[in-house]
């Protein structure tokens, strides 16, 4: 029987949400256990992603699907993660081991991404030791994550960080 607490190889299931004029990459470590569960990012009721993005654009917090879907292609932001497969221990990115990387040039290369954004040390420090690199025009954003396990950050800490990358690339579009 398999509990959380079981290190598992897990395959990433969800694919990267983009289109064309998407202009920033959101890009997180692995899909927790609810997100795989619904079949999109930030699944987990903890996870702030959705309150903080939205407060970011001056948008309402989304709840379905399709609503982050749209909240997403409004803010002209492209979602996905780093780890295209790994073996992980329940939703704990400090588990991660055994990884396969996710082509993050090829959304690049068909998208207008200009700026890349890592949700949290995980990401970020999964990506300098992937070997990936970027085309130059590519500006590198490391945030705090929007985790419920970052209990460093307030949620008003959180929004004010991120509030302030989407300025950033607001006002160079």
């Amino acid at each position: 029987m398999r509990t959380l607490n079981t290190p598992e190889h897990q395959v990433h299931t969800i694919g990267p949400f983009f289109d064309s004029s998407s202009e920033i990459l959101v890009v997180g470590s692995f899909p927790s256990p609810k997100s795989r569960e619904s079949g999109f990012f930030y699944g987990h009721p903890s996870n702030r992603f959705w309150k903080i993005l939205s407060s970011a654009g001056g948008y309402p917090v989304p709840g379905s699907v399709e609503d982050k879907k749209e909240l997403l292609s409004a803010m002209k932001t492209a979602l996905w993660d780093i780890v295209a497969s790994c073996t992980i221990t329940g939703a704990s990115d400090s588990s991660i081991r055994d990884v396969e990387y996710n082509d993050l040039n090829m959304l690049i290369s068909q998208s207008s991404v200009r700026t890349v954004i890592f949700n949290g040390g995980t990401s970020y420090s999964l990506f300098l030791s992937s070997g990936i690199t970027f085309p130059g025009y590519v500006k590198i954003l490391k945030l705090p994550s929007t985790s419920a396990a970052n209990a460093s950050f307030s949620l008003e800490k959180l929004k004010e960080a991120w509030s302030e990358a989407f300025a950033d690339h607001s006002s160079r579009s």
